[in-house]
């Protein structure tokens, strides 16, 4: 049968699933991501000859194209269905380039939901490719190449070779700098609090000193607040007045790609860049057995609010039926998206409001599944009626024996009506949490303005300020996308960027910046400090979507970044200071020669290194504590002996993790892998040890390599295979199967399940589960 055309789309899962809804007229293939892109070993854009890239054909993806090219040649037409975005356009644009031949017809096809009817539906009204959103795309590869590839040889020169400087990465990562700098310079303030308990009729009810004379009360110290507490004594405490009124709350918009990522960080612990991962997921498709392949949620970035009117339509009845009358407003939510959105794609939400999550919850692994809920929940949610609250306010006062007029005062809300709420509400950051509806009900007795009341008592409590948060994932995306830095189709992988590259470290779910990002961070606000400038970044984010928008010229836009900072590159490479040769002065005395220790930096970091090298070449690994001290590092001895000179072996930690070394170093330099007690079931003299690759990739192998060459990437346990016998298993864990032991030989292919459960959390109950009457 001949073919009509050819898709191509991104990945090999996408393309299944179009490949079932289009049938066997059409072939259905995966580029698998870019198929070209900038040279690795060199800059590839000349700015004299008006930045025109030297795109070459990605060597991983020649056998991609081959495939591709050979089936073009079986049909009249291409049809290129790679994602609705920038990248995606770019992708478009390089397989047209590879494939184009006399006589072949291209076309532009948009997916924004992977189901049957929308992929029809885009097939039917195929466009051209978008030169526009392709340039874009192109001056936004070319900033970064040009930021990436001019400062980060610098920073190798001035700091240590292999880490790197981008346009936007550099720039998250001075706000966590910052932000650290903030916190070391915070110093708390002592202030205090006061409540009293109030009764009448033999009911309690509590509060809190809210106004003294008419402004907030001021309470530094102990000695003000004992002050107050005698002025207090004896008088008379009278009800000032009684304040009740109602309030609403309305549902927050369906999600945009940034808003996803924060509340799934907030909610589900995820990080961006796994929830990103998974939104693909549930976008390119999943099988729904005898429901066939279905994609779940419509393309997961985007920051436009907007919903399709079927959808608006869909989501209401499923309102009506669910909840009932009462929790459907009159007319549909309407929601706005801010300035800079591309609307092109709409709101992230349910592709089909067929697929409830417990319908397809059988399908999904646990995060998929807690995922899609969300984004099912909110999108249920936002066309719902809004929360309505009774909220009560009542003011105590009483003239203390200073004449001071001192108020108190006692709030709580009650729920009337939970509209939106009994389906979904926004997460939080710990620093937001005071913004939340206060939901407590408020038991009063029965009073009335003018009514006298008896004070039971009055509790003062010591507090002080506290510094500003570090960032958490949440947090740092809403900072990014506030301040306009980078875009939300962005921000997973510049999270993912800086700590890949050792600039921060994640410790309870916040970013601390390491040593070297902060020694980075300073050198590059020294020397280019419109690159570290948020404003700066912005603006350049705005211009790359005006050439989007076809109000700016892609080569004039990257001209005028080039010519300034060319120069402060020419002004950088004379001016920087280089770290590798800067010693510090310390006022710590070596322990082998008793002159002062420096501060110096390594490969590694900085070290304490004795002023009297060469003569004395004794090393020292310290740490900083909170106030900057300095404190030193012990050496860790081991039980382990020399096998050179017989002295005590010491761990140590390198480039590619933690070793043995001889404690007479430099006189002695041997080395050794640290094993984990379990021999070698090759060479039967050898243990095993636990290593890292250069990707920071786990492994174990043979310690005596290279005489022994036996390795692997699963943990080994001491303990024979009962099918082949071989001396050990391996375990390993999926999200799957759960803990299970395996033989690492693989024409064995015994598997033992111990746990399916293990490292699985219970499902939640979703969100509103509980019935609504």
């Amino acid at each position: 049968m001949p073919k009509k055309a050819l898709v191509i789309v991104e990945s090999p899962s996408k393309a299944k699933t179009i490949q079932k809804y289009l049938g066997r007229e059409f072939i259905v293939k995966a580029s698998v991501g870019h198929i070209k892109d900038l040279p690795k070993n060199k800059l590839g854009v000349d700015p004299k000859k008006g930045f025109q890239p030297d795109y070459q054909v990605i060597p991983a993806k020649t056998k991609v194209i081959e495939e591709l090219r050979k089936a073009s040649k079986l049909v009249p037409a291409l049809y290129l269905a790679t994602d609705p975005d920038r990248e995606g356009e770019a992708i478009a644009w390089h397989i047209q380039e590879e494939l184009k031949a006399r006589g072949k017809k291209f076309h532009r096809v948009l997916f924004n939901a992977i189901t049957k009817p929308s992929v029809l539906e885009a097939m039917a009204k195929p466009q051209e490719l978008d030169v526009a959103k392709y340039h874009a795309q192109q001056a936004r590869r070319i900033l970064d190449r040009l930021v990436g590839y001019k400062i980060s040889p610098l920073l190798w020169d001035k700091v240590k070779r292999g880490i790197s400087a981008g346009r936007v990465q550099s720039v998250a990562l001075r706000l966590i700098v910052d932000r650290e700098a903030e916190i070391k310079k915070f110093v708390p303030e002592e202030y205090w609090l006061v409540e009293a308990v109030f009764s009448k009729d033999g009911i309690d009810f509590k509060t809190k000193l809210f106004k003294t004379n008419g402004k907030d009360p001021e309470l530094p110290n102990k000695e003000v607040v004992d002050e107050l507490l005698k002025a207090l004594k004896g008088t008379e405490w009278k009800i000032d007045s009684i304040e009740q009124k109602e309030r609403s709350r309305k549902a927050a918009p369906p999600f945009i790609t940034s808003r996803l990522q924060q509340d799934a960080a907030r909610k589900l612990g995820f990080s961006a860049k796994k929830t990103m991962t998974i939104a693909q997921h549930l976008y390119e498709g999943i099988d729904l057995g005898d429901s066939g392949t279905h994609g779940l949620i419509t393309y997961m970035r985007t920051d436009s609010v907007r919903i399709e009117p079927n959808a608006i339509i869909s989501v209401r009845e499923f309102i009506e039926k669910q909840y009932g009358k009462k929790y459907l407003p009159t007319e549909p939510n309407v929601y706005k998206s801010k300035k800079s959105a591309q609307d092109a794609h709409e709101a992230i939400r349910p592709s089909s409001l067929e697929f409830t999550p417990e319908k397809v919850q059988h399908f999904l692994d646990k995060d998929e599944y807690r995922l899609y809920l969300l984004i099912w929940n909110r999108f249920v949610a936002s066309q719902m009626n809004p929360a309505i609250y009774d909220q009560t306010a009542v003011d105590v006062v009483t003239v203390d024996k200073r004449k001071n007029t001192q108020q108190f005062r006692a709030t709580g809300s009650v729920i009337k009506f939970p509209g939106f709420t009994a389906v979904y509400q926004e997460g939080r950051d710990e620093s937001d949490k005071s913004e939340a509806e206060s939901e407590n009900a408020l038991k009063l007795p029965p009073i009335q303005p003018g009514d006298t009341v008896d004070n039971r008592s009055i509790t003062p409590s010591q507090h002080f300020t506290q510094p500003p948060a570090r960032y958490s994932d949440a947090s740092l995306i809403k900072e990014l996308e506030e301040k306009g830095i980078g875009r939300p189709s962005t921000y997973a992988s510049i999270l993912s960027n800086i700590q890949d590259r050792e600039y921060v470290e994640k410790r309870e779910n916040r970013y601390y910046p390491s040593e070297l990002g902060t020694v980075v961070t300073e050198l590059l606000v020294a020397s280019f400090p419109n690159i570290l400038n948020s404003e700066f970044t912005a603006e350049m984010e705005n211009q790359l979507d005006d050439i989007e928008d076809g109000k700016a010229d892609w080569k004039k836009t990257l001209s005028k970044f080039w010519k300034p900072f060319e120069k402060t590159l020419e002004t950088a490479k004379k001016q920087m200071k280089n770290v590798k040769r800067q010693e510090v002065p310390t006022d710590i005395d070596c322990e082998k020669c008793k002159h002062k220790m420096v501060i110096k930096w390594g490969k590694l970091g900085s070290f304490l290194a004795c002023s009297n090298y060469p003569e004395c070449k004794n090393t020292q690994d310290f740490k900083k504590d909170d106030q900057g001290t300095i404190v030193i590092v012990p050496k860790e001895y081991t039980d382990k002996k020399c096998e050179k000179c017989q002295n005590p072996m010491v761990v140590k930690s390198g480039k590619f993790g933690k070793f043995l070394a001889c404690s007479d170093y430099p006189n002695c330099k041997f080395t050794q892998a640290i094993t984990i007690g379990i021999h070698c079931p090759i060479c039967q003299d050898g243990e095993i040890a636990q290593k890292q690759s250069k990707f920071r990739r786990i492994f174990y192998s043979c310690n005596q390599w290279p005489k022994c060459t036996f390795a692997m990437w699963d943990k080994p346990i001491e303990k024979p295979c009962p099918q082949c016998k071989f001396p050990l298993l391996t375990e390993k864990i999926t999200k799957r199967a759960g803990l299970m032991h395996k033989c690492p030989q693989k024409e064995c292919g015994y598997i033992d399940i111990i746990d399916p459960d293990y490292g699985k959390n219970p499902l939640p109950e979703p969100e509103g589960a509980t019935e609504v009457a």
